[in-house]
């Protein structure tokens, strides 16, 4: 179906993001194509895709991911936590388009990344067709915390003790970090949920 086609979009766009400039790009010029689903342009994408998951596997040199950083989990965070708040009617690949747009707007708001890049990112996701906003963000807890932000605790328990977040510092150029500003985190919750409003686009599960 197309939605799951869209969904594993983000895994190109994810490790493109933090080792590839190139291949960033190259996504960018055939955006089109590929929310038109064309064959051909597809086939380009899995294939340089997969070779950059590989080359990443193995020079790496923690193939096994015994560590804690995780670059091919950018965007995970909270991903996995949105996953979970919407009993999973959000596919993976969506959770972590989401995920990836909420880090992206951290690392801008951090000063890590300039605003050029960061509106190239979520300007590409959109136009692959990714809804970059779910409600469960904004899903609250007994006490009135929102229940995404357990997500940093739970992915700090996955990662066996270390908080390893990937951020970026510019297209194809990912970088760690081993915390997370909670008020910068919501800020940039409530940034991504006033582009959705202005958008005008609505959540359309199934399309």
């Amino acid at each position: 179906p197309p939605r799951d086609k869209r969904a594993g979009y983000v895994e190109a766009v994810k490790v493109a993001l933090i080792r590839d400039s190139a291949f960033f790009n190259e996504i960018e010029r055939g955006a089109e194509r590929l929310a038109a689903f064309e064959p051909e342009a597809m086939q380009r994408l899995i294939y340089r895709c997969a070779e950059l998951h590989m080359n990443h596997i193995a020079t790496s040199g923690d193939p096994f991911e015994f560590g804690s950083a995780r670059p091919l989990d950018f965007g995970h965070w909270a991903a996995h936590k949105l996953e979970q708040i919407s009993d999973y009617r959000i596919r993976h690949g969506e959770a972590v388009a989401t995920g990836i747009a909420l880090d992206v707007i951290y690392s801008r708001r951090m000063g890590f990344l300039d605003s050029v890049s960061a509106e190239r990112i979520l300007g590409l996701l959109e136009k692959l067709g990714f809804e970059l906003f779910a409600n469960e963000l904004l899903h609250e807890d007994s006490s009135g915390s929102l229940v995404v932000l357990k997500g940093l605790e739970e992915f700090r328990e996955h990662l066996g003790g270390q908080l390893t977040i990937t951020l970026l510092q510019g297209v194809g150029r990912g970088f760690e970090v081993h915390e997370m500003d909670s008020v910068v985190v919501l800020d940039s919750i409530h940034e991504l949920h006033e582009r959705h409003q202005q958008s005008g686009s609505a959540l359309v599960v199934g399309a």
